[in-house]
């Protein structure tokens, strides 16, 4: 007999009066470990299906960019449609190089971490293409406020691996001094914004940057990245609004790889609407891009740059992509996910298709692919010799210590002159030295 003061025998709560009881929804993802992957409800559409407005387009226009998505490549390995930006075979081998090169510094840095010669790291495998692609569409003036997973930014842009290196691991030759930690770059010169670990607060910082190129009179503009999960910051929306109401000349990039971190996008609001569609409710241009389809997210991140520079205003893109790594190195996917969603994942590997396309075309062939990806891993490999010899985790080779106390004020106040010198004498009565590793 069932027992009436079981909480699970009691009559469900009614509302006031004749009203039901509210209920509220709790976002699940689909897959859990163990779980068998079905991917067939993503609806992928054809490749060269989407039509591509005039840059000027208002945004009123653009609903159904928003909810479907941009796609070139085909399951031919052909480039199809109006969004072909229809670029030269040297320029395709060049974008695929980026890709590969990224890859093997990513293998490289991840084993680093591993035997323990820095503290941390983050592999953005299978997301090659929503930075690499966008990063030759831009001018290489142009200001880019990247999130932590753009490595591939500075690679395309000519960033030395040395000092890329150095910066993981926070030795001697850290241009940033070990403020940062690993994998949080930083270069003026390649006009490349300081990376931060809060979430989203690069995007008002590049929407504020755009708008003073505007006010300027400057021609550079700005082109910001975010992952899904923080589009739900309230930073995301702050820098939507100034960016639609003083039309700035801006790119939104959002990274919908499908997790941040153990949540899935559910928690960012995917069950409901693309991340695209956030833009049309600011009135921003919107773009729903097949994120591993690199001619795509080329030709996406050209529309919105032309479109910025001709003063018609912001620009919001999805690139709809998989993580298929853990979120970092302290990250285990297998915890929380099913193992089988990287490989049944519907659109593939970005450098895969890419390479298959120039295979198509005729433009490459299998054993010059092997032989750039060898020539990859072992330049990084010899690079990651040379960074080494500066200094790695937990075997000092580390910046002076008074360095600690620089860079901040351009004359030191008294207080901190005197804090240095007396954290300066200890350390020396301590070591003999205040540097005691050289």
């Amino acid at each position: 007999m069932a027992d009436p003061a079981d909480p699970a025998n009691q009559p469900a709560p009614a509302g006031e009066g004749n009203r039901p009881a509210l209920a509220l929804h709790v976002p699940e993802p689909n897959y859990r470990p163990g779980d068998t992957v079905d991917f067939s409800d993503i609806a992928i559409g054809t490749a060269g299906a989407q039509p591509r407005p005039d840059e000027s387009a208002h945004p009123s226009q653009m609903g159904e960019l928003a909810y479907s998505l941009i796609r070139v490549l085909g399951d031919d390995d052909q480039a199809h449609g109006p969004w072909n930006p229809r670029l030269d075979p040297e320029t395709l081998r060049q974008m695929l190089g980026h890709m590969a090169m990224v890859r093997a510094f990513d293998e490289r840095m991840f084993r680093g971490q591993r035997q323990g010669k820095t503290s941390f790291y983050m592999k953005c495998t299978g997301e090659e293409a929503t930075s690499i692609a966008p990063a030759m569409a831009l001018a290489s003036d142009d200001m880019v406020f990247p999130s932590y997973r753009q490595q591939g930014i500075l690679i395309a842009r000519g960033y030395p691996l040395l000092d890329m290196i150095n910066q993981i691991y926070s030795n001697k030759a850290d241009k940033l001094k070990g403020r940062q930690l690993p994998i949080m770059y930083s270069s003026r010169d390649h006009s490349f914004f300081s990376i931060s670990g809060n979430l989203a607060t690069q995007t008002p910082q590049a929407v504020g940057w755009a708008m003073a190129s505007a006010i300027k009179g400057d021609s550079r503009i700005a082109a910001t990245w975010v992952g899904e999960g923080s589009t739900a910051e309230g930073d995301f929306h702050s820098a939507c609004t100034f960016a639609a109401v003083y039309n700035a000349p801006v790119i939104l990039n959002i990274v919908n790889n499908q997790w941040a971190i153990s949540s899935f996008s559910g928690f960012a609001g995917a069950e409901r609407t693309t991340f695209a569609a956030r833009g049309l409710g600011y009135g921003i241009a919107a773009l729903r891009v097949d994120g591993n389809d690199a001619l795509a997210c080329f030709a996406a991140a050209q529309w919105a740059a032309n479109r910025a520079r001709a003063n018609h205003g912001p620009t919001l893109i999805e690139y709809f992509t998989y993580r298929a790594e853990g979120h970092s190195t302290s990250d285990d996917p297998s915890g929380y996910r099913s193992a089988q969603e990287r490989e049944e994942w519907p659109l593939g590997d970005p450098v895969t298709r890419l390479k298959a396309h120039l295979i198509a075309i005729g433009e490459w062939d299998e054993q010059r692919h092997a032989g750039m990806d060898l020539e990859c891993a072992e330049l990084v490999k010899a690079t990651t010799k040379e960074a080494e010899k500066n200094g790695i985790l937990g075997h000092g080779l580390h910046h002076p210590f008074h360095t600690m106390f620089e860079d901040v004020y351009e004359e030191l106040p008294w207080h901190l002159e005197e804090q240095a010198d007396q954290a300066i004498r200890e350390r020396i009565a301590k070591f003999g030295t205040e540097r005691p590793f050289g």
